[in-house]
């Protein structure tokens, strides 16, 4: 069943800003400065940063009196709203603030753009990503390996998934680790010429819970990939759907398999998406219901790759499932 989607992250049907090319964007209209009025409140937040000693989950924003930042916050929203559904803030400077004070100041930006919410069933709010070891495998993201991530959305297989996602660069890769995104309303709109394939992306698929859930419960959900609700709403991750009928020992049928693979044609076709190297100190927002993201293989040296992600989501409740 379509679920009902936050529109304060979505977009009417066939609004131009996020149905784009890649030809039609330059980095000034993803990149959001930092005013030099945002500076004083970094040093605000790094001396609350100082004085907490609880986890950093637990560090009270609202005390704070941050009018600059919270301005910034809602310039980025609005490029993910009205304008190519994703944004970076160039950038804070991370190296003039120690490790958690600078990491405070990304958890603190994150609550600015919206409410944080759990990533994981066990309530998990900060979430890093980063190379671990592990090898990609059932309930083993990719996201804690440094294997290439193809295009997808954040938490497809919720009945709620996040509206927006952030990515906070502490430490970029010694190679690789390209960010890069694609409008999913773009790819609606090249489908429009195979209605047939576009119907059946509207209709249920299997999801793979990648491991989030109850023991009890099954490994897997089950939703479409585009739905509409005053706008051109996706979830999607070609991978997880693989695997996701597998769990559920029902096969892909003809109709779903042949829509998946037009969409993935689609999404990577190259002038359908927009790349870029993030930085030490920028953080990438990303529209997580109108805009698919990916990223490319890295490789570490001592100094270790090391994002900071958030999901943001303002309606239902605050954990994994938003009380769904």
């Amino acid at each position: 069943m379509p679920t009902p989607l936050d529109r304060s992250a979505g977009a009417e049907a066939g609004d131009s800003s996020l149905a784009w090319k890649r030809g039609q964007l330059t980095a000034r209209d993803w990149l959001v400065p930092v005013p030099e009025a945002c500076a004083a409140e970094f040093g605000v937040i790094a001396r609350a940063a100082r004085g907490h000693d609880g986890p950093l989950a637990e560090l009270d924003r609202s005390r704070l009196e941050l009018p600059a930042c919270a301005e910034l916050m809602a310039q980025m929203r609005a490029k993910l709203v009205n304008g190519p559904g994703f944004a970076v803030l160039d950038r804070v400077p991370v190296e003039h603030y120690r490790r958690e004070e600078g990491q405070a100041i990304g958890w603190v930006l994150a609550n600015l753009a919206g409410r944080v919410v759990a990533q994981k069933r066990d309530g998990t709010r900060l979430y890093d990503v980063r190379d671990t070891g592990r090898k990609a495998g059932h309930g083993v993201r990719r996201s804690i390996t440094n294997l290439e991530q193809e295009f997808h959305t954040d938490g497809p297989w919720l009945p709620l998934t996040p509206s927006l996602i952030g990515l906070y660069c502490l430490q970029p890769a010694a190679e690789g680790g390209m960010s890069r995104c694609a409008s999913l309303v773009s790819v609606h709109e090249a489908l429009r010429e195979r209605p047939d394939l576009l119907e059946r992306l509207r209709q249920p698929f299997w999801w793979d819970r990648q491991a989030e859930h109850a023991p009890e419960d099954v490994a897997y959900s089950r939703a479409p990939i585009y739905c509409d609700g005053g706008g051109i709403f996706a979830r999607y991750y070609d991978d997880y759907v693989h695997k996701g009928h597998a769990l559920a020992g029902e096969a892909l049928d003809e109709a779903g398999a042949a829509a998946l693979d037009a969409m993935r044609e689609v999404i990577e076709a190259e002038d359908n998406w927009i790349e870029f190297h993030l930085e030490r100190g920028q953080f990438l927002y990303v529209n997580n219901r109108q805009i698919a993201h990916s990223r490319t293989a890295f490789r570490d040296d001592d100094a270790k790759r090391h994002l900071m992600r958030f999901w943001n989501r303002d309606e239902g409740t605050p954990d994994l499932e938003g009380g769904r």
